[in-house]
């Protein structure tokens, strides 16, 4: 989801030219599971990853970043990968929230939180006030978060 700003480097270390635009995939897919997955044992899931997508997004709506997005918006195979790379992340995602024990939710509330979590990531990179976007959605998904808690499924 990260695109590359190096759009210099050789194709041939690359699978596909999506894989090119998109670089640092895997280094997104991380960082996300990382903030599940690395967090310290006394800190809340939500803000962990709220932290890592305001991080994510700082990034991709730097400066520079823009003529890469129109690149993706502007190309039906860019836009498809992406797509496909978001549904990767998701998963990804939702199953390291599903691994951890201390989360103790069902498989659909950690694939539905994934989906939020990626789905923030978009939608905060396009908005006028990114930082801003990032806080409202993230409101609203650690309200889902509660709401899905086995507390209040009982």
């Amino acid at each position: 989801m990260v695109a590359s700003s190096q759009a210099c480097q050789s194709r041939a270390h690359f699978a596909s030219k999506e894989a090119l635009v998109f670089e640092q995939d895997d280094d997104f897919e991380e960082r996300l599971t990382l903030a599940v997955t690395g967090r310290a044992p006394h800190e809340s899931l939500i803000p962990a990853l709220r932290r890592e997508i305001q991080a994510l997004v700082r990034h991709c709506a730097a400066e520079g970043a823009a003529p890469i997005w129109r690149m993706i918006d502007e190309s039906p195979a860019l836009r498809e990968y992406e797509e496909s790379m978001r549904l990767r992340h998701a998963e990804s995602l939702a199953t390291a929230l599903a691994a951890d024990p201390g989360l103790s939710q069902t498989t659909t509330a950690c694939r539905t939180i994934a989906r939020f979590v990626i789905d923030a990531y978009s939608l905060a990179r396009e908005a006028a006030d990114p930082a801003a976007a990032v806080d409202e959605i993230f409101r609203m998904i650690e309200a889902a978060w509660e709401v899905a808690s086995p507390s209040r499924r009982a």
